[in-house]
């Protein structure tokens, strides 16, 4: 099994965090844009405890005009990696929401490391 660590790949994705973050707490979805595919998708829940979502353009509009510049705000994010399961090596993010009161996996993206 490879057990190689990926330090460029790492820093690159943190990278592209740090644009989302920048973007969120200057309150410019000019910023954070870059950091999203065109075809991103965002969901949540909304105050009423209802599933909404959508492209993600939805967001880059709602940063632009609801939200004020909040310098102090921050973030944080998981991950799953998994090593030999049945022969695969993986790393899984899963998004979760708690929609009325029980929490659910909403999407998952992953990567199968080569030469598991």
């Amino acid at each position: 099994m490879n057990t190689t660590t990926y330090v460029q790949d790492y820093q690159a994705i943190v990278a592209v965090l740090n644009q989302y973050n920048a973007g969120g707490a200057q309150a410019d979805s000019s910023i954070m844009r870059p950091a999203f595919s065109s075809e991103a998708t965002i969901f949540g829940v909304d105050g009423e405890g209802k599933l909404t979502g959508g492209p993600i353009e939805g967001l880059f509009e709602i940063i632009d005009s609801a939200f004020r510049p909040s310098p102090q705000a921050q973030a944080a994010i998981a991950r799953v990696d998994t090593d030999d399961i049945s022969g695969f090596r993986f790393t899984d993010f899963f998004n979760l929401l708690k929609v009325q009161g029980e929490w659910s996996i909403v999407s998952k993206i992953y990567h199968t490391h080569a030469g598991a």
